[in-house]
């Protein structure tokens, strides 16, 4: 590719300032949209009156988790959550009686809680008898206490245990103990194992309305449960109980259904007053947000707490809600963004509009950086993905400032080119272009894998929307003004980013954050891929069959 003419050389950073600008507009209506109280339903309970249950597990703290089966909880932690938690319900919700949850009964009968005991249940009977002997001496001692147990928890759709073991280790506790026993799994697979409702007190049930197949809106998402509660309450003549509903406030869009913490305030608010009024038995999943779930179930699985990780409420039962209580934070990053931009385009003795373009870009980038950053702190799991992921969120955030420093006569090279070049030629390791050329090849790669990763396993991955918004504008508008020289290695991350992108967003196509996913992985790929389509094109116009045609 040749330097472009001189009277063009405005026109990359055109291109620029453009699709920049679209990006702030888009940016500044999200901010606006986030900070604006959201009106609903104001739940005004009565004096003294209490959510009936919350699931209570006591790993929220760093470094805890059930997957280290020596880890012990201390007494002095279950007894301050315990503490907090009687100030909101009546009854807390355990899944084992190990790792110090053994002492819950003990602890909430000093808190004034009631407790749904739970022994876990899994694929290894000697433990299953293990967890189940000891569940059902708690109850037994503590029978003022544990309201029910809770022989297993969707064992049935772990299929880790069949219908009939299920039977038989219900029907061993329901004649050692002294209190109802039940069983919980998700709703459909109640209906699909009617019979096992002859072994127990009660059938408690898990509506939630996020992780249906076919995900549930907010809008519908009461209607759903309030439909499904009657089924079930029509299918089975044993009482009925809520064992798990809730709404998640962070994490991956499914379908039509949001994490948001408007949403979330909404559910629990609106739920809790339908239950109430109706007499229904519930629990609400969950009492404090669980960081560990991330590992099973992604960003979502961590954030379902009516209390954050530090105890605090995460949204009022009255008053209008907002997913953003200050813009703070992105303002100032956006203006820092832009000044440090511009005064690195000044050095370069800038036009007015490449100063002009630096400042926007420098804005745009200031705030996908806070919003990255906030992103991060409730997504990222472990050292591996705050070094891998944050680096590449670094490259991309140095790229206005490479800009900043560019000559728009010296197109990029392709990223085998550019490592070439800096290999042979350490010197230029200066060269704006040539690091521009090595970066955008590490980001396409980087963007390739992410995109293959979500199409082919999406459940719990985020769109990684924020870490490559930044390249996709830069180098969607260098590559639509001619500004890239690319190879066979941009052809082919392009390629995979196209076609699994466009593949992701065909399954949910009403998904905003698919759309958006979208958007980006097409910008930052159609440039490469149009190049390439001339190139063919123009082989074939040349080749000595289509010049005797």
């Amino acid at each position: 590719m040749t330097t472009p003419p001189p009277d063009n050389r405005s026109t990359p950073w055109k291109a620029l300032l453009f699709t920049y600008l679209v990006a702030l507009i888009a940016l500044g209506f999200v901010l606006i949209r986030d900070i604006q109280p959201v009106p609903m339903y104001d739940l005004h309970l009565t004096e003294g009156e209490r959510l009936k249950c919350v699931s209570y597990a006591p790993y929220h703290l760093p470094g805890q988790s059930p997957f280290d089966p020596t880890q012990i909880i201390p007494r002095e932690q279950i007894a301050a959550d315990l503490a907090a938690l009687a100030k909101i319900t009546e009854c807390v919700r355990i899944y084992s009686v190990d790792q110090g949850l053994e002492q819950v009964p003990e602890l909430a009968r000093a808190a004034g809680l009631k407790v749904l005991l739970g022994a876990w249940i899994g694929g290894d009977p000697k433990r299953n008898m293990i967890q189940l002997d000891r569940a059902i001496a708690l109850a037994n001692d503590y029978a003022d206490v544990v309201r029910v147990l809770i022989v297993g928890n969707e064992v049935l759709l772990r299929r880790e245990r069949s219908e009939d073991e299920m039977r038989e280790l219900i029907e061993y506790a329901k004649a050692r103990v002294h209190v109802p026993v039940t069983y919980a799994d998700v709703w459909e697979f109640w209906l699909k194992h009617r019979s096992l409702a002859a072994s127990v007190d009660r059938v408690t049930v898990h509506i939630l309305p996020f992780w249906e197949d076919n995900p549930v809106p907010i809008e519908g998402a009461l209607k759903h449960v309030g439909e499904v509660y009657a089924e079930i309450r029509h299918t089975f003549d044993k009482p009925v109980m809520i064992g798990e509903t809730g709404w998640p406030s962070a994490g991956r869009q499914r379908e039509g259904s949001l994490p948001s913490l408007v949403n979330q305030a909404r559910f629990i608010r609106e739920f809790v007053h339908q239950a109430h009024a109706n007499g229904w038995e519930y629990n609400l999943i969950e009492a404090i947000d669980q960081p560990w779930k991330r590992k099973l179930e992604g960003t979502v699985g961590g954030y379902w707490g009516m209390l954050d990780t530090q105890l605090q409420a995460k949204f009022p039962l009255a008053g209008p809600v907002s997913e953003r209580s200050s813009l703070t934070a992105p303002l100032i990053a956006a203006g820092v963004g832009a000044v440090l931009c511009i005064l690195l385009a000044a050095g370069a003795r800038a036009s007015l509009l490449r100063l002009l373009v630096a400042s926007v870009t420098g804005a745009v980038t200031g705030v996908v950086a806070v919003l990255h950053w906030e992103h991060a702190q409730f997504a990222y799991r472990d050292v591996l993905e705050w070094t891998v992921l944050g680096a590449i969120a670094a490259i991309g955030g140095a790229l206005p400032l490479l800009l900043a420093r560019w000559d728009a006569g010296r197109p990029l090279p392709s990223v085998a080119t550019a490592w070439q070049t800096l290999r042979t030629q350490p010197s230029r390791y200066c060269e704006t272009a040539t690091l521009l050329g090595l970066l955008r090849g590490i980001l396409l790669f980087a963007c390739a894998v992410a995109a293959l990763l979500l199409f082919a396993d999406p459940r719990y991955r985020d769109f990684p929307v924020l870490l490559y918004l930044v390249p996709a504008l830069t180098f969607g508008a260098l590559g639509c003004s001619g500004q890239l020289t690319d190879a066979i290695e941009e052809r082919v991350c392009a390629l995979v980013i196209a076609t699994t992108v466009v593949g992701r967003w065909l399954t949910e196509p009403g998904n905003p954050q698919a759309i958006a996913w979208l958007v980006t992985g097409l910008l930052f790929s159609l440039p490469y891929l149009r190049t390439y389509a001339r190139t063919i094109t123009s082989s074939e116009s040349s080749s000595p069959t289509a010049a005797k045609l």
